[in-house]
């Protein structure tokens, strides 16, 4: 009888040590994945901070060359730096009633099949 309760006690031992084993090692899972998650969260954070930025300092240049493409703003910058540039004349302006963005590739690709589509020909040998 001594024999069996001492076993008794040996199994409930552990299962004791293996139950504080995995609720410890569940307990350091949770700390674990609150600490990346939170590392994560301040990562995302900083990427969207710096997004932000970007966004904000490509808006600022946007801004910068629009106000520099006016027509005042050009006309300033040829007077202050002595360009001596001129409106074009009526004759040197070509208007176009296609997309430029469509007209220019045409115009860069037009010799390129300038030779026309050529045969090819080639033979196959056959293993038997």
């Amino acid at each position: 009888m001594k024999a069996a309760n001492h076993a008794f006690v040996n199994h409930m031992l552990v299962y004791t040590l293996v139950a504080i084993s995995l609720t410890g090692g569940i307990g350091v899972s949770s700390v674990w994945m609150r600490h990346e998650i939170s590392v994560t969260a301040n990562t995302n954070k900083a990427l969207e901070a710096r997004i932000s930025q970007v966004e904000r300092l490509a808006q600022q240049t946007s801004t910068w060359v629009a106000e520099e493409q006016d027509v005042t703003a050009l006309l300033r910058r040829n007077a202050e730096w002595h360009l001596g540039m001129v409106p074009p004349r009526e004759d040197q302006v070509v208007r176009m009633s296609e997309d430029p963005v469509i007209h220019l590739a045409s115009k860069r690709d037009r010799g390129l099949f300038r030779g026309g589509i050529e045969a090819v020909s080639f033979r196959v040998a056959l293993q038997r």
